[in-house]
């Protein structure tokens, strides 16, 4: 059997197949890549650096997503995680319950900031502020060892026990003459500076935008073709508390309630008592329950987790770690962490198999072994919640981050996986079905590939030869 020096077993592991071997051997020289394959019965099938480190990337959504199918209810509405609305005197407060699902968006059907604005049109005429209530989480806006490019886009947006529309801005850009900026349409949220360049049709698109950490000025620059079709930014935002507030003051001014005061926020700094390893500390004060005047119920949490590990969504993910951390604390990160490593050690992995920043796999200070994750699979498998997590995840050549995989292969359609994808960071975890008929199950990590250069489809290659032999 041939074997490369680069996958070197050591003896108490199976050796590598040649053609796995050969798949692997695909990526870019210098790519570290571990992979271990479990059969229906337990046995290591294949195992490459089972116990080395690696940045997992949104494969750490695995350990967050199996968390809270252990700690949440997930099956019913959503009852605790709704936004509400109460009047103090003349000012209103929309106060978030953590829901990732509430939407300001003119055809929403569930779950609508809509619902709440016409409560208060109901109540009165006339309010002064306007404010954004978050103080249900401490105020973490973004995981430590996220890269500070991330925070304008939508992948890196801000975390808030308070958010709308996926705390996300949308806005469009028309070409103008040849020569002349576009036309950019918003919502009045951001101030706009357009260096935008409309080019000869058949030209590039090549739109960049930046903006400066709690700045409301929007720099777009590039350019469009003058031929080109409209071109939709989705741009992150600093305060989700803040654009919900002032999401709904727009609300209630168009169903004719005059607004008097100003958009205003509540957050709550995060304390010593928030962090469970801190000793001797006062426990972290948690906001009190006060009446609503109108509270929304989302539909099932169920529904989100389909949504949140098919398309890999980071802000939902991060919600869903400070929730599990309320279970028995404040809702801090360090909570949630903490409620993540009990629901793994009832899983059987080793404290040293796992390190996580953050719920989402934007911090680059993750770290898991292909090993551990492949015991949590196989331990998930084995819960009540454990089919209805394995249908939160891509399918292979069929949906999700995992559409445009595995097609015209064994595994297409009989793959389901977790992907994950950051800086010289690949991965892949889940079940497949091979030719037999048997299940497996994987986790298969990339790191440190030059220039960022992708290792997927090594990946790819070595599971299908994995399927293929067994």
């Amino acid at each position: 059997m041939v074997l490369l020096p680069l996958l070197a077993a050591a003896a108490d592991v199976p050796a590598v197949p040649a053609p796995v071997a050969e798949a692997v051997a695909r990526a870019a020289e210098g790519t570290r890549i571990g992979l271990v394959v479990v059969d229906d019965a337990g046995r290591e099938v294949v195992a490459i650096r089972p116990d080395e480190r690696f940045v997992p990337a949104s494969n750490t959504k695995l350990y967050t997503t199996a968390a809270a199918f252990a700690l949440l209810e997930t099956a019913a509405p959503d009852a605790a995680g709704g936004a509400g609305v109460r009047l103090e005197g003349r000012n209103v407060v929309l106060v978030g319950g953590g829901d990732a699902r509430l939407s300001s968006a003119a055809d929403c059907a569930s779950d609508c900031l809509a619902e709440l604005a016409a409560a208060v049109a109901r109540e009165t005429r006339v309010v002064g502020d306007v404010i954004g209530d978050d103080t249900l989480f401490p105020d973490e806006r973004w995981p430590a060892g996220m890269s500070w490019n991330n925070m304008v886009g939508k992948y890196g947006t801000a975390i808030s026990a308070l958010t709308i529309d996926d705390n996300e801005v949308a806005l469009t850009v028309r070409p103008g003459g040849v020569g002349e900026a576009p036309a950019v349409a918003g919502d009045g949220y951001f101030r706009v500076d357009n260096r935008v360049v409309t080019v000869p049709a058949g030209g590039k698109r090549s739109i960049g935008y930046a903006r400066t950490p709690g700045s409301e000025v929007l720099r777009l620059t590039g350019t469009i073709p003058a031929d080109a079709a409209p071109y939709e930014l989705r741009v992150g935002i600093d305060d989700p508390a803040h654009r919900a507030a002032w999401r709904l003051a727009e609300m209630l001014r168009a169903a004719g309630v005059r607004v008097t005061g100003e958009v205003g926020v509540r957050h709550r700094a995060l304390m010593p008592g928030d962090d469970p390893e801190a000793r001797g500390a006062a426990p972290a004060a948690r906001p009190p329950a006060v009446p609503m005047l109108a509270r929304l119920t989302p539909p099932a949490l169920a529904e989100d987790l389909v949504h949140t590990n098919k398309v890999s969504q980071n802000l939902h993910t991060e919600l869903l770690l400070r929730r599990v951390g309320l279970v028995e604390g404040s809702g801090s990160v360090a909570d949630g962490q903490a409620a993540v490593a009990g629901v793994l050690d009832r899983a059987g992995l080793a404290r040293w198999h796992y390190d996580f920043a953050d719920g989402s796999g934007m911090s680059n200070y993750n770290r898991v072994t292909p090993r551990g994750t492949v015991r949590l699979l196989r331990w998930g498998a084995g819960q009540p919640w454990g089919t209805a997590w394995r249908e939160t995840f891509p399918v292979a050549g069929t949906d999700g981050t995992l559409r445009n995989r595995f097609k015209g292969t064994a595994l297409q359609g009989r793959l389901f996986a977790k992907t994950g994808s950051l800086n010289a960071a690949n991965a892949l975890a889940g079940y497949f079905t091979a030719a037999s008929g048997r299940t497996f199950t994987f986790a298969a990590y990339a790191n440190d590939m030059p220039g960022d250069v992708s290792a997927t489809a090594a990946i790819d290659a070595a599971l299908v030869a994995v399927a293929a032999a067994n």
